[in-house]
Order: C-alpha cells, then structure tokens, then sequence
C-alpha cells in the first residue's frame, strides 16, 4: 500500500513537472516557383519568405507566460540561408513574457510600424515583387537604414517589444531599439560627403529608433495609424484600412508618408498609396491591387499587380501573379532604378507546416 502511494505521489510530482515545461511548436514554409522578371532570365525563386521556426510558451501561473520564438530563413532553390549578410535567424530571435498587462518581448523582429501595416497589403505581406509591401505600402522607407547591404529592411536587432491587450478592438504596439551598431554596417553619405558621409561605416544610432503603431478591428472593419523614426532620423508615418463588406470581398487601402529631411538637403519627402482588393470564391482567391508613389521632384511610381490562389488544402496553395511597375525609384540612391519599367510574372506552390 506504502509503495503504491509512493508510487502515485511520484506520477503526480512528474506530471506538475511535465505540465510546466516549455510547449514548443516547429513550423515553417516551404515556397517555390517560376519567376520571370524584365531584364532577367527565367530563374526558380520564392514569393513568400521560406522560414523554419521555432516558437513556445510556458506557463508561469497566475496568468503569467514566458515565450520565445527563433526563425531561420532559407531559400528554396538552394537550401542555403537567405543571404549571407543576414544573421541566421533573420526572421525572429525574441523572448518575452505575457500576462493581463499585454506582452513584452526583447532581441529581433518586425517593427511595430513594419508589423502592423502588413496586414494592409493585397498580397498579405509577402515580400514579393508583386506585392506593394517592400516599397510603395512604406513610400520607400527602410527601418534599418544602417545595416550591411541586401539586410531585412523591415526589423530591428537590439530592440523591445510591446503590445497591449485588447480593448474593445483597439490596440497599442511599440517597439523601441538601442542605438549599438550591427557589424558591417553601410556608410550613409547624407548631409556629408563620400570622403566624410554623415553616418561613417559602424556609426551607431545617432538617436534612438522608435516605432508606434494603433490598430483597430471590430468585425469586418480594421484600420492602423502609425509612425517610426529609423537610425538614422528618417521618419515615416502611415494610414490603412479595410473593410469586408461581404464575407467573400475585401477591400484595402494605404496611405503613407516619409520624411528624410534629417539627410537629405532637398526634395526629402515621398508619399505613396495603395488600393487592394481580395476576393475569394470557392478554394480560389482573386487579388488585385494600384498604387502610387510620388518622391517630391522625382519621376512617381506606378504599379498595377494581379494575382490568384488556388487552395489544394488547409496549408497548400498554388498561386500566379503578374505585375507592371513603371517609371520605379530607388529611395536609398535617390534616382529612378534600371530599367525604369518592369514587368513581373510567377507560378508557384506555397506549403505551410
């Protein structure tokens, strides 16, 4: 009898233990496809960010929970690491607890300007050509003005995070970084000159970089009002909503403006819009999407996207685009890009696991 108390007490100790360990999920995407691009070779690419993941939580009673999420991002044709100017978990590196007051995280990730605007593009934030996310959605901005070359334009290292909870729809995110320099960072010539550039190679912040934004969702309806100031002084702020006003239709639209007076001498403001719509019938799904982007005393923008979908299952999709962008500028060189009108098609299959 001893020993089959003793025996219960010890199942019941291990199961408290195993209750309060770690939950941790593995997840990832997979994307391939065709891609043709003015000026290029038919070449296999991605449309969507190929990531493997790792994220979980533990709860710490009282309604208390430590989180913690790694991303690793890939690329599909070579299954080699995205870039080899990015770290190894350029998507996400943050730990963090959440609770009645919200959540808090701190070390890699998306903005909160960055984080909330996505949710406004046609092409659900891809990071595709096709899509408007990278460039006219943010008039051209980068977060991380100071990072190496081909780095991730839209999140900060050094950073800490915070969200608050719900209330009747409405949100507050904000995001806040240090001003210590990545390795390798690029040189900014700015107000300077090539021989003494404004912000020198591994300058730190020359103020600390902080990034707000407030969302609003109540049934069909959403809309975000955002603003964010980058390393280097570089401010933008933004506008977007939508609405559903049938389950099947849902209408979008951005407005933004960047202000890039703290290093450019003149013409320092850009200002860009983006309507969108998303239809879905039956497992297919419609997108289409206009906008424009207008640098003062430069050459606007113009691009005009479609796209469709194809559902096989819950986490596998096929997918093709087409896109025109006319007349495209390169906000960092400040000049338009080469060749100024590209045209842009792709097939592929996206997987999710």
């Amino acid at each position: 009898m001893k020993k089959s108390l003793m025996a219960l007490a010890f199942l019941g100790a291990f199961a408290g233990v195993a209750h309060a360990q770690t939950a941790v999920q593995i997840y990832g995407t997979v994307d391939a496809g065709l891609i043709k691009r003015s000026g290029q070779t038919l070449n296999i690419g991605k449309r969507a960010a190929n990531t493997l993941g790792f994220k979980g939580s533990e709860d710490l009673g009282n309604g208390l929970k430590a989180l913690f999420q790694l991303e690793i991002r890939y690329e599909p044709d070579t299954g080699t690491v995205e870039s080899a100017t990015r770290p190894l978990f350029q998507g996400e590196s943050r730990v963090g607890l959440a609770g009645d007051f919200g959540m808090v995280r701190l070390g890699r990730g998306r903005t909160a300007f960055q984080e909330s605007v996505a949710a406004f593009d046609p092409w659900h934030g891809l990071p595709t050509p096709a899509g408007f996310y990278t460039d006219l959605t943010v008039a051209g901005y980068t977060s991380q003005a100071l990072d190496i070359a081909g780095a991730s334009n839209n999140r900060w290292s050094n950073a800490f995070w915070y969200n608050s909870p719900v209330v009747s729809g409405f949100q507050f995110n904000g995001t806040v970084a240090t001003k210590e320099p990545i390795g390798g960072s690029l040189a900014v010539i700015g107000r300077g000159t090539a021989g003494a550039p404004q912000y020198p190679v591994g300058a730190e912040a020359s103020s600390n970089p902080f990034s707000l934004s407030g969302t609003y969702k109540n049934g069909p309806a959403a809309a975000m009002l955002a603003y964010e100031r980058n390393a280097i002084e570089t401010k933008v702020w933004s506008l977007a909503g939508s609405i559903a006003p049938m389950p099947e239709l849902n209408l979008m639209a951005t407005y933004t403006r960047q202000d890039q007076d703290h290093t450019v001498a003149s013409n320092p403001k850009t200002k860009a819009w983006v309507l969108g719509a998303n239809y879905t019938m039956g497992p297919g799904k419609f997108l289409a999407g206009y906008g424009q982007k207008s640098p003062d005393g430069f050459t606007k923008t113009k691009q005009l996207s479609l796209g469709y979908e194809y559902s096989l299952s819950k986490r596998t999709y096929l997918y093709v685009d087409a896109s025109r962008k006319k007349d495209s500028f390169d906000s960092a060189k400040r000049a338009p890009t080469t060749p100024a009108n590209v045209n842009h098609y792709d097939v592929g299959l996206n997987h999710s696991f």
